[in-house]
């Protein structure tokens, strides 16, 4: 694939149009259609119809068309690494190809999901590609073939067992010869191990035909349509036919319609297995065939109504009742109305509606409505009777069931999990008293709370150290029907006393205060620690009494709620000695406890602070911006000599917001 690929496809298409719109598509060029693969079969494709039908994201590469593709499928049997071979018969034609996992997808979805490309290779170079050993890692792009040799070959993608793939084959040189395809030297098993054989046979209405089930899918080319693969034990008459489903535009089949020369009359036959006029039985994709000899047996009925068969199990709180039928029923005879059916044991409950899950407007089940649900329990009865449309129901045959027919079921009364409770509540656990009075029938109930286990008990009481929000579950059950019910419990006796104080004050300044406490609190007891309480919720700011030096007082906050209980909240405040900043003039860093370090005294109340020391040079020999790191006379931990030092301070008063800036100088003694 040639990097201006794009700038040459529409010329490309003009000169092949006229080809393409006489032969492109073949079956096998969309992915629809893709060849069934066998991991131990060859393909040779002598000539590929020019053509394309919708552009591939490349991811790495951006949006290629499909072009001149042949598409090919597989599903992996055993998980591992897969190698195949194309082969131009033309080694100057240049073929690329990309490998996709549709697993839960529809085949067309490889061109607008880039989530399901595997691997790939685009490379314009000619001859010989695919994936095997040591081939590239990564999805080669589209490429000059004469200015640049890109890798044609890819390493071996890795499948997944189970899944199902589409390695499409992409012949971008504007002829149309053809390839091989080969697969090999990869650990993945992409043959599938089962044998191929005849499955079941049903007879249809007009008894001259007969479905055929297979096993697994077969080829269609192995089929003869003259029937002469197959013979029918006991029948006189002959088959004249055999078609495959899908055949029309694909390469295998999992089903065939026989059609024979005469119906056939009531009584036991069997198909019969044989080499056809095509010198072969079926074939699956792997060329294994069908043994000769092979049989299915089968019954001819004469004409017959369809009886009731069974219908689904039952469900709690039954609202709707499903029939199953052992023949297809016409969808037509169904009355909308449910008018066809009647219920018996309640006479409060009755049929509303009925429909048939259809296809091809025909049903093996009909949904029967009712006017409301079934809240009791007993025994039931679903009665086949004439409908407002003048029949009952008819099979795929023509056939009416006569009215009468019925099916019984039994169901158990609808449950409620339901329940009161009491919340005691204390002061340091709380007690939730769960009330449950169980009826119809119910004996089983679990407790859970906050989605976890709680209680099997069936009223118990549980307590709770933890208060606030609860989250309450009850299920309970019949054996038969069962209900569950959420709710809340709301332990709102939650008590905690707390306030906020500043850790310091300074002389003569008063100490805001803030009360934070959480509870139903009815009273408040303040001992700010100096000899004065309040009872107030919000006492205001407190001054404390002058005294010469600084003092550390313990304030405390006790609270009471509305059920007597107490909680207790403290803290200490420092009234400092002096919040005049000031630096020392001289310092001896000694180690003998007193004045060892050189920083601003009392900057208790400074914002946004730097503290620096400078030398006799000038030199910078210590800053700071929290007062509390002070300078213990060293560099790099080198103690400095003996000299004055020249210190700077900037700061911040934290009550009034001015702005202060300091210089002195301060003596170091050794």
């Amino acid at each position: 694939m040639v990097i201006v690929k794009n700038a040459l496809f529409a010329l490309f298409m003009l000169i092949s149009s006229h080809a393409r719109s006489q032969t492109f598509p073949v079956t096998g060029q969309l992915p629809s259609t893709a060849f069934p693969v066998c991991g131990t079969k060859s393909f040779n494709q002598s000539v590929v119809p020019i053509g394309w039908t919708n552009y591939l994201a490349v991811p790495g590469c951006g949006g290629y068309p499909d072009t001149n593709p042949f598409w090919y499928e597989f599903t992996c049997f055993s998980g591992g690494t897969l190698g195949f071979l194309i082969t131009p018969k033309n080694r100057n034609d240049d073929y690329d190809w990309m490998l996709f996992d549709i697993t839960g997808h529809n085949p067309e979805d490889v061109f607008t999901d880039p989530s399901l490309v595997v691997s790939g290779n685009w490379a314009g170079t000619y001859g010989l590609t695919g994936a095997r050993s040591g081939g590239s890692n990564h999805i080669e792009c589209a490429s000059d073939p004469i200015k640049e040799h890109v890798p044609t070959f890819s390493t071996m993608p890795v499948l997944k067992q189970g899944h199902k793939y589409l390695l499409l084959i992409s012949h971008y040189t504007e002829t149309q010869s053809g390839y091989s395809l080969n697969f090999n030297g990869g650990t993945a098993v992409i043959t599938d191990p089962k044998e191929p054989h005849l499955q079941s046979a049903v007879v249809q209405c007009d008894r001259q035909s007969i479905t055929l089930i297979l096993n697994k899918q077969m080829q269609c080319s192995s089929l003869s349509s003259n029937g002469s693969d197959f013979t029918i034990s006991s029948f006189t008459g002959s088959v004249t036919g055999a078609t495959g489903t899908h055949c029309s535009n694909g390469f295998d089949m999992d089903s065939i319609l026989i059609t024979l020369s005469t119906p056939m009359a009531p009584g036991n036959y069997s198909i019969v297995m044989q080499a056809g006029s095509d010198g072969n039985t079926l074939l699956d994709d792997c060329e294994r065939s069908v043994p000769p000899g092979e049989s299915i047996p089968f019954t001819v009925l004469p004409p017959h109504p369809t009886p009731f068969d069974s219908l689904s199990p039952p469900a709690c709180d039954l609202s709707e009742v499903e029939l199953i039928f052992s023949d297809a029923i016409q969808c037509s005879s169904i009355a909308p109305d449910g008018s066809d059916f009647t219920i018996s044991g309640n006479p409060g409950v009755f049929v509303t509606r009925a429909a048939g899950v259809c296809t091809g407007g025909l049903t093996r089940s009909i949904r029967v409505g009712l006017n409301a649900p079934i809240v009791r329990g007993g025994n039931y009865q679903v009665s086949l009777v004439t409908g407002h449309d003048g029949n009952t129901i008819i099979n795929e045959c023509g056939i009416e069931t006569p009215p009468g027919p019925s099916l019984s079921f039994t169901t158990k009364d609808t449950v409620s999990a339901a329940f009161s409770y009491d919340a005691m509540l204390g002061c340091t656990y709380d007690t939730i008293k769960l009330i449950y009075l169980p009826a119809n029938g119910v004996n089983e109930w679990i407790w859970n709370i906050d989605a976890v286990f709680a209680s099997d008990l069936l009223s118990p009481e549980l307590v709770e150290t933890v208060f606030g929000i609860k989250n309450l579950q009850h299920i309970v059950s019949n054996g038969f029907c069962s209900d569950t019910v959420n709710t809340q419990v709301d332990l709102d006796n939650t008590l905690k006393a707390s306030f906020q104080s500043p850790g310091e004050v300074c002389p003569k300044d008063v100490m805001p205060i803030t009360n934070t406490s959480v509870g139903k609190i009815v009273s408040w007891l303040w001992d700010f620690g100096d000899g004065s309480s309040s009872v107030e919720q919000m006492p205001g700011p407190h001054l404390f009494p002058d005294s010469w030096g600084g003092k550390i007082y313990t304030v405390r906050l006790i609270v009471q709620n509305n059920l007597g209980c107490y909680d207790t909240a403290t803290t200490n405040v420092t009234k400092l000695q002096s919040c005049f900043i000031t630096v020392p003039n001289a310092f001896t860093p000694n180690g003998d406890g007193k004045n060892d370090f050189l920083y601003p005294l009392n900057a208790f109340m400074a914002k946004d602070l730097e503290f620096s020391v400078y030398n006799r040079y000038g030199q910078l020999v210590f800053m700071t911006r929290d007062w509390t790191h002070k300078w213990d006379g060293t560099i790099g931990g080198k103690p400095q000599p003996t000299g004055t030092y020249v210190w700077t301070l900037r700061y911040t008063d934290g009550p009034s917001g001015k702005l202060f800036f300091l210089r002195g100088s301060s003596v170091l003694i050794r």
